[in-house]
């Protein structure tokens, strides 16, 4: 049951995946991010990762997706006419990661792992204390890093759509 819920969430994501980069519409490829971050999260689910489930599902589908709609509405986004370029480099990049997977699992080793994995059965590390632990620990500087980036990532669009808004007046 667990291979054929995988193989579901895995299926979906892909799908709703070239949804986002494929459609001409900007609201249409929001709705499909929405689809993928909840897919996502129940990858999460499968793994036994309740507290990065529900962080997927509150930070992710809640916040970035709102985010992302407000600078779509912001800045006025209309459907691309012409995006075969798109479509050709889409297409490239698509190949050129087909081709890496392909010689990372022929470089893979998927026996030799075994004692890593009890290790991290003992001791698991998907527990709000581990997560927490990390976070604010070893990892404190790329979150602020992140944050800041997020932050100015919003005041940019912001800038920009205000600029639009006095051009439309004049």
């Amino acid at each position: 049951m667990a291979i054929f819920l995988f193989s579901y969430f895995a299926g979906v994501i892909v799908i709703t995946g070239i949804m986002v980069v494929g459609l001409r519409k900007p609201m249409y490829s929001a709705l499909s991010l929405l689809v993928l971050f909840f897919h996502v999260a129940g990858i999460y689910l499968l793994l036994d990762a309740e507290f990065i489930f529900a962080v997927q599902v509150i930070a992710y589908a809640g916040a970035i997706l709102v985010l992302y709609l407000f600078v779509v509405m912001l800045l006025d986004v209309k459907a691309e006419e012409g995006y075969h370029r798109q479509l050709v480099m889409g297409l490239l990049l698509g190949f050129a990661i087909i081709g890496e997977m392909i010689y990372i699992l022929s470089r893979s080793t998927f026996g030799e792992g075994f004692t890593a994995t009890i290790k991290a059965i003992e001791n698991p590390p998907g527990t709000t204390e581990s997560i927490g632990h990390l976070l604010f620990t070893r990892y404190l500087f790329p979150f602020e890093v992140a944050s800041i980036i997020l932050l100015v990532a919003m005041i940019g669009a912001i800038f920009l759509a205000k600029e639009k808004m006095f051009e439309k007046e004049s």
